[in-house]
């Protein structure tokens, strides 16, 4: 069996927060915007692999999610314990210092882990929280 990452989904609470954040701060190619009754679905993706997308939605739209759990949802992004996209750079501190300098929040700076890796994290305009693993 031959499987690959294709689509993840990221919740979002304002489409252009969300899509300036990934767009500008972290370079991703916007690959769909789509609006529906009121809600928006931003498609963005990093340059040079198409193959792979991240979906910004409205966690509101799932028509199964009842009015408790939605405002559960809305507390866990906005402690940003919710959602988390892990990416990857040969140049970690080059990286931060580019998200950063667009103005993203900054959770942890570039950090030498214990278990082998260098990273630093973000959160996007949502909240939900972005790593960047070094390679």
């Amino acid at each position: 069996m031959n499987l690959n990452i294709s689509n993840s989904f990221l919740p979002q609470t304002d489409p252009d927060e969300s899509l300036a954040f990934y767009r500008d701060a972290l370079g991703f190619e916007v690959r769909n915007d789509v609006g529906y009754e009121g809600m928006r679905w931003i498609t963005v993706g990093p340059a040079g692999q198409p193959e792979v997308s991240v979906v910004l939605y409205p966690p509101s739209a799932d028509p199964s999610i009842t009015e408790e759990e939605t405002r559960m949802i809305a507390e866990m992004m906005a402690k940003g314990t919710f959602a988390t996209l892990v990416l990857s750079s040969t140049d970690v501190d080059a990286a931060f210092d580019a998200v950063q300098s667009a103005g993203a929040e900054v959770i942890q700076e570039p950090t030498d882990q214990p278990y082998g890796i260098r990273d630093c994290a973000f959160r996007d305009p949502a909240g939900n929280q972005i790593r960047i693993n070094g390679v």
